[in-house]
């Protein structure tokens, strides 16, 4: 479980894990309303810019039922790669595997939180009569096709654990590092198309399909996945007779969507055109070099260098409970697959929080709520820890009784109303801030830093777990536990290695204490950037 704010919106890391997954999907939801409001307001009039008037036209949503149908299944199809590489963590933590190598796997996460650094060569370049948008998205989805069929084949050797040798962790991460750069890079691509693949009138759909589509491919891949994996889950519930493995296994999950990808990706290029009616809403294009200078422009005004600062170390605090507390209640074996299925109620939860919450960032000071929920959310921390140390007193033969559930479902509720306070409350402030003459470019830069700030965190934190570790080797004489290798030598001379002081307690307390020194000091500085003038967030554009 997954308890983490980032991989991502957008993604998002971060776009991460499975508790993470809604909060992602709705970073991506509440950042692309944001931009298509911005690009809307821009696109007014630009009708009569030709010098006589051209007749409007008023689509209604059953005339365009086809392209919101189509926006819809792409951002299913984007969910999926989020959903696979979401669930590999909890895989390889199943199978025994290091925190170093855990916090090496996490650059995956990272493609989508600096997606921003690519993004304008996709914007600019193109083949104006195959299509703007589809010349970025054919290619890239046959490539995740592509890349779903060579994994399936090769996907089991990289993860299998021979005693001695564990998963392939440097040969997994590159795979699946380009296999989500590919999906961000598909996601650029569906963004902008969605701006003029609906009309004006039904614009506001886009949003929607995002939502729900990400929502449920990363459903798919992650949650669903997990599930029909696992033997355990399919022999209780799924089956009469057992068997030693689930109904479906990764190679064929991966196989079968490559397949989707594939076939899926060759209609889309037949058959649909993209729009170029003048009744539908145009695009603005800018240069490669022009869309560079105006984000160096953006980063280089004291206000917007300060608040990005402030949103790059604000949740050091919290990334020893986000990261680390999922893998750490795996490793005490609550089996991955019911930690996935706890998301599953969580649904209605969070689609409410962000309508409720709205109605208190809605006015001038959004950041007072993030401010005021900050503390909140580190003693929450404090709590994950707590209930990863009680995990292992009430474990029984049979797994884990129904009221230890209950226990980690209300945590996981309260850390969602703590989380989203604070994500709204930023994501107010940045349409708030954010200049209309390039609105799009400032949100994306913004929602782009508010990711990476969660991503190096996270990483820090997993890769510090085993050296703040310390392990004995019970059993075998003269052994220690200091290295996987010694760990392989130790269960091989008949010895197990014993976790004598877990270095995760000590993170959960440290960034605890980070956080508060953070929301004392630089917390105020963050609510001060309220009082700044309008003026202080433009920036003036060069000819």
């Amino acid at each position: 479980m997954e308890m983490s704010e980032s991989t991502t919106g957008k993604n998002g890391r971060q776009r991460k894990h499975h508790t993470s997954w809604k909060m992602k999907m709705n970073e991506r939801k509440q950042a692309t309303d944001l931009e298509i409001e911005e690009r809307e307001t821009l696109l007014q009039g630009s009708d009569n810019e030709v010098g006589h008037s051209v007749p409007k036209v008023c689509y209604g949503l059953k005339d365009e039922l086809g392209n919101v149908c189509l926006l819809l299944f792409l951002y299913v199809l984007q969910g999926i790669p989020l959903g696979l590489a979401g669930s590999i963590p909890l895989i390889l933590q199943s199978k025994s595997v290091s925190y170093t190598d855990q916090a090496f796997f996490s650059f995956v996460f990272w493609p989508f939180s600096l997606k921003l650094l690519w993004a304008p060569l996709v914007d600019s370049i193109y083949f104006q009569r195959f299509g703007r948008r589809k010349s970025w998205l054919v290619p890239t989805q046959y490539l995740l096709g592509l890349f779903m069929l060579y994994l399936s084949y090769t996907v089991d050797s990289l993860l299998e654990n021979d005693g001695q040798k564990g998963p392939d962790i440097v040969t997994l991460t590159a795979v699946f590092f380009l296999f989500e750069f590919l999906a961000a890079t598909q996601d650029i691509a569906v963004d902008g198309w969605a701006l003029t693949m609906l009309s004006r009138e039904n614009v506001g759909y886009a949003s929607t399909c995002n939502s729900v589509g990400q929502t449920a491919g990363y459903f798919l891949g992650n949650v669903l996945f997990l599930a029909l994996e696992s033997p355990n889950f399919c022999n209780k519930y799924l089956r009469f007779e057992p068997q030693a493995k689930g109904i479906v296994t990764l190679s064929d999950f991966l196989f079968f969507w490559g397949i989707v990808f594939l076939v899926t990706t060759t209609l889309v290029a037949i058959v649909k055109k993209e729009n170029c009616k003048k009744s539908k809403p145009k695009e603005e294009t800018q240069g490669v070099m022009e869309t560079y200078k105006l984000l160096f422009s953006i980063i280089k005004l004291p206000t917007v260098w300060m608040f990005c600062v402030l949103l790059l170390t604000a949740k050091m605090g919290f990334s020893a409970a986000d990261a680390v507390t999922g893998l750490k209640l795996v490793e005490e074996g609550v089996p991955k697959e019911q930690l996935a299925l706890l998301a599953v109620p969580m649904v209605p939860l969070q689609i409410l929080l962000p309508l409720i919450i709205s109605k208190y960032t809605a006015g001038p000071r959004p950041l007072d709520i993030f401010y005021k929920a900050f503390p909140f959310r580190l003693l929450i921390g404090l709590e994950f820890a707590f209930l990863v140390w009680w995990t292992p007193s009430v474990k029984q033969d049979g797994g884990f009784p129904v009221y230890y559930y209950i226990v980690v479902l209300l945590s996981y509720a309260v850390h969602q109303v703590s989380l989203y306070s604070m994500y709204v409350a930023v994501m107010a402030f940045h349409a708030k801030v954010s200049d209309p003459l390039i609105g799009g470019t400032y949100m994306t830069l913004l929602n782009t830093v508010t990711n990476l700030g969660g991503n190096w965190p996270s990483t820090l934190a997993l890769w510090l777990v085993d050296p703040l570790t310390s392990k004995e080797c019970k059993g075998a004489k003269g052994q220690t536990c200091g290295s996987a290798e010694e760990v392989g030598l130790c269960t091989k001379l008949g010895g197990a290695c014993v976790t004598t002081f877990d270095g995760y307690y000590v993170e959960s307390v440290v960034c605890v204490v980070i956080g508060f020194g953070w929301w004392f000091w630089l917390g105020k500085k963050m609510r001060k950037l309220q009082e700044e003038k309008p003026s202080a967030w433009q920036c003036r554009r060069t000819k």
